[in-house]
């Protein structure tokens, strides 16, 4: 009798239905999908899930802290831009008086479209595994807990989940009349749960869960803000050696009620078909560029960054869709960031998010300056923080022109080159005062006071006007093309030779007068000091000295900080050779085992040793940090010269940051503070893997692949798949063995031309396999150094 009462139980627990089967197990439904646990000492740092309309950003020991700074403590929990939802949630299991809160999980599991927190109650013979999913294109967010008995008696317990809810506007809310108000709150009973609404706005949060709720109440509101905090209880019954699973729905919107119940309705019936569909779309996400090397830990960062890339997504339907800069403090939309990362979006086959964030960034722009200048900062709410530093007008030209080369589509170019002109004309007419086309301001570097003739802008700016000139061409104003041909020429020359220090052996942060200099000096001596730098005071004191002494009533090159932008004539392989070869080498002083310095005199003790950290201050800088943007612009630099090796040891240098801190992603600063994840991390590694190791090279609209491999020496194997070129995907197999090199390229559009560039390493043979070919299955060349161009036609 006893068994057929427990399995009696077991049977009508299952099939109850308060117990939704639509939703199974999020354990089975992840099961073979790539996974990674964090480290325990990390339990207590965010983590984010993140969705294209909704991402939850909370601690990885389950709980919500307090957290952020671009709006102070609020920039964790639930977003559903261009409000918040929640400040999170908790939950807590009840024996009458006995109370145990989900707050100090023992592992936290990430997965690429999900996030675990594993807990284990040992008193109570319990192991309760905590998800969180969040759907593509919906503004709701499912929460489920798998608890499992794995004791052999009865166990009877309340279930109480609070939602902290705070529905508040984003950053700058305030320019376009969003104002907060205190949150309020009902018990729906249709819906058996909670609707919360602010008082003066059409903003709600609902939630409920699958399993009827025995009790509810408010709650005592632990969050700074104008929210509220309500609970539903449900009462859990588990058999010895069973498992229950109960669902969590959390919906939102901006707009109306209706929009908010009408999703939380829509994630209950078909929760299981979003996770699936989710769940295959990262699958192809993998497949597209899949990359195998010997490295395995350099392999899954590049894996886990084509995840990444798609966490930065977000969409504010009435304005547009666009990749963010960063989570949790930088969740909006950004000019120079995206100038970096679409590049690397284009190389992992992520091209529909490209296309979406430069029609932003060119509406935005049109709408707020009206004069090709782009923008640089727009919270989700459309107001603009920054109108525009002067790199990012020049940097839009060359993003146009290196997307083209991958879709090959003359209506893109003709869409955005009035935006490029207009741009390049307010670029020169209005920020070169004294006509030497060196435009003046801001760049990357945001130092106050550093808003002379930049090093990082001058370049740009020449690149802008050579890649804008090939616009030109192809649409046909050969006039425009000669003008800006003409003045990339201008500007390529004297940047070699006006902002080069033989002194130095690098390229200067700026040109200015002798004044703005002694006082840039005068701070960066105060900043050296503070930061017990005696070897950079010393190095500033004889540059202040020598101004003193050889005094100029013209403009001059200056290296005061050796910032990282001096490395941008590398990147963009524009530098002279030999300045490139010198300026290359100064910089490996200037980094530590995780990247190079933002800024070179902060330069530490761990430069030159194999470990080392960045303590973050209090209040947040970037003031002696070593982050991957400047890191991902020296491998580029050095690819760019001839020196895979090297380029590889800066990549080697960045994936020692991947998964420090919050499995699966690497943060802004390494190795681990400031943003938990950030767009243009994909920049520093597929644009070096897939166009410079690999040498893949489109050139869409002649239907032209160009293969120019430069292989690291310690990549003696390795392939990259499924590369997408317009109309075509192409994958590319090396393997080196013995002196010899066996090459083969495959596509799957024979419409298309493949120039095989053969690296020039003097090897003793070369043997290019190129399969399957009519009639023929190798080809094989002497190389004795020489560069081997030849022209094939194949397909899968």
């Amino acid at each position: 009798m006893r068994f057929i009462y427990v399995l009696l139980l077991l049977v009508i627990f299952s099939c109850s239905p308060n117990n939704k089967s639509e939703t199974p197990s999020f354990n089975n439904l992840m099961d073979e999908s790539p996974s990674i646990t964090g480290k325990p000492e990390y339990l207590n740092s965010p983590f984010v899930t993140a969705g294209d309309r909704v991402y939850v950003v909370g601690h990885q020991d389950g709980s919500f802290p307090e957290l952020g700074w671009h709006i102070k403590d609020e920039m964790g929990g639930i977003w559903n831009h261009p409000i918040k939802l929640m400040d999170g949630f908790e939950v807590a299991l009840e024996w009458g008086e006995e109370a145990i809160v989900l707050n100090n999980a023992e592992s936290f599991t990430n997965y690429p479209m999900a996030g675990k927190h594993s807990f284990s109650i040992e008193e109570k013979g319990l192991a309760i595994d905590h998800w969180q999913f969040v759907p593509d294109h919906k503004q709701g967010i499912l929460i489920q807990f798998i608890i499992e008995n794995k004791s052999n008696q009865e166990q009877s317990f309340n279930f109480q989940f609070t939602g902290s809810s705070d529905l508040r506007p984003t950053w700058l809310g305030e320019r376009t009349n969003m104002v907060d108000d205190k949150d309020t709150a009902e018990f729906d009973s249709s819906i058996d749960g909670w609707i919360v609404k602010d008082g003066s706005n059409p903003w709600f949060t609902v939630f409920t869960s699958d399993e009827k709720s025995t009790a509810h109440q408010s709650e005592e509101y632990k969050y700074s803000g104008k929210g509220v905090a309500n609970s539903i209880t449900q009462e859990i019954k588990l058999v010895g050696k069973s498992t229950a699973i109960i669902n969590y729905f959390v919906a939102g919107s901006y707009t109306s009620k209706e929009d908010a119940l009408n999703t939380l309705q829509d994630l209950k019936s078909n929760a299981h078909q979003y996770f699936s569909a989710k769940k295959e779309r990262y699958a192809q996400l993998a497949n597209q560029s899949k990359l195998t090397i010997p490295d395995k830990k350099l392999q899954k960062a590049f894996e886990w960054l084509k995840y990444n890339a798609d966490w930065m997504i977000q969409t504010v339907p009435e304005i547009g869709t666009g990749i963010t800069a960063g989570i949790p403090d930088y969740p909006w939309w950004f000019g120079v960031d995206s100038e970096y990362a679409l590049k690397g979006y284009m190389a992992v086959g992520q091209h529909d998010i490209v296309y979406k964030t430069i029609s932003l960034l060119d509406s935005l722009s049109e709408v707020t300056n009206g004069n090709g200048r782009i923008i640089h900062e727009t919270s989700t709410n459309g107001a603009v923080f920054n109108p525009g530093n002067i790199n990012e007008t020049p940097q839009f030209a060359s993003l146009i022109w290196e997307v083209y080369q991958w879709n090959g589509d003359k209506e893109f170019l003709k869409k955005y080159f009035p935006t490029i002109k207009k741009g390049l004309s307010w670029l020169m007419e209005e920020n070169d005062e004294n006509k030497n086309l060196f435009p003046d301001g801001f760049g990357m570097m945001e130092i106050h006071g550093m808003d002379a003739e930049m090093i990082d802008v001058a370049v740009y700016t020449q690149k802008a006007f050579a890649d804008a000139a090939q616009i030109a061409i192809v649409l046909g104003e050969q006039a425009v093309a000669d003008e800006y041909s003409t003045t990339a020429a201008n500007l390529k020359s004297k940047i070699n030779d006006e902002f080069w220090s033989d002194e130095f052996n690098s390229y200067a942060d700026f040109i200015g007068s002798d004044e703005q200099a002694l006082k840039l000096i005068d701070d960066a001596i105060i900043r050296a000091d503070t930061l017990k730098k005696p070897w950079a005071v010393e190095e500033l004191k004889q540059t202040k000295a020598f101004i003193k002494a050889n005094p100029s009533k013209e403009l001059r090159p200056f290296v005061l900080h050796h910032n990282w932008v001096v490395n941008t004539p590398m990147e963009m392989g524009i530098a002279d050779s030999a300045k490139a070869i010198k300026a290359l080498n100064t910089a490996e002083q200037f980094v530590n085992p995780f990247g190079v310095f933002v800024t070179g005199i902060d330069r530490d003790e761990s430069a030159g040793t194999d470990d080392g950290s960045f303590k973050g201050s209090k209040i947040f800088s970037y003031t002696g940090a070593v982050m991957t943007l400047p890191t991902s612009v020296q491998a580029v630099g050095e690819n760019n010269y001839g020196h895979p090796d090297k380029a590889l040891n800066y990549l080697e240098r960045m994936t020692r940051s991947f998964s420090y801190a919050h499995p699966g992603s690497m943060y802004e600063v390494s190795p681990d503070y400031g943003m938990l994840v950030q767009a243009w991390n994909i920049y520093g590694f597929a644009v070096p893997i897939v166009k410079q190791f690999f040498g893949i090279n489109p050139d869409v609209a002649n239907k032209t692949i160009v293969i120019a491999p430069q292989m690291p020496t310690s990549w003696d194997k390795a392939s990259l798949e499924n590369v997408i070129v317009g109309a075509n995907e192409v994958s590319v197999f090396y393997e080196m063995s013995q002196g010899k090199l066996i090459l083969k390229v495959n596509q799957t559009n024979p419409d298309y031309k493949l120039k095989i560039q053969l690296p020039k390493r003097g090897f003793d043979l070369v043997k290019s396999s190129i399969e399957p070919l009519p009639n023929s299955n190798k080809y094989q060349f002497e190389t004795n150094d020489k560069l081997v161009e030849i022209d094939l036609n194949v397909k899968n």
